[in-house]
């Protein structure tokens, strides 16, 4: 996927609006996956895009988050957290499966199936620039922030 352009797609997104990837072309855009709403590593990852949210803004680019929770959670998540930026529901995991980011997890002991904590960036022509998977929250939107700097 790296270096190659993304299909369109579309998601519901909060704040009663359709996310389409393809109105976005001309700035670039991050595109964070995370496991699940008001979760500790989902709601510190969530914190830190918001802190940075400026500096993506200055840097031309935009930030929206993906789970597969409904529009209602994430409505709460986002009011509860003051993100500024939109949260999409991918509840039949269509978009997901695009990024390959739907893995088999260990969870107490159990195998689950969720979302591999993930975050993409596009650059101003639809193209994917940047990518990371397995993401440790400490240090990660930092990190994003600096490559989208140098984009």
């Amino acid at each position: 996927m790296l270096n190659k352009k993304l299909a369109d797609f579309t998601l519901p997104s909060t704040g009663d609006k359709v996310f389409r990837l393809k109105d976005h072309a001309g700035s670039k855009l991050v595109i964070y996956f995370y496991p699940k709403d008001s979760t500790p590593g989902c709601t510190t990852q969530g914190q830190n895009f918001r802190d940075a949210h400026a500096a993506f803004r200055a840097a031309g680019c935009g930030i929206v988050g993906i789970s597969r929770d409904s529009i209602k959670s994430h409505e709460n998540f986002r009011a509860k957290q003051g993100f500024q930026f939109d949260l999409l529901s991918d509840a039949d995991e269509t978009v997901c499966n695009l990024f390959g980011v739907i893995k088999m997890k260990n969870m107490y002991g159990k195998q689950v199936r969720g979302i591999e904590r993930s975050t993409f960036v596009v650059d101003d022509k639809g193209v994917m620039r940047g990518e990371w998977r397995g993401v440790k929250v400490p240090g990660h939107v930092d990190e994003v922030l600096a490559f989208v700097q140098s984009l």
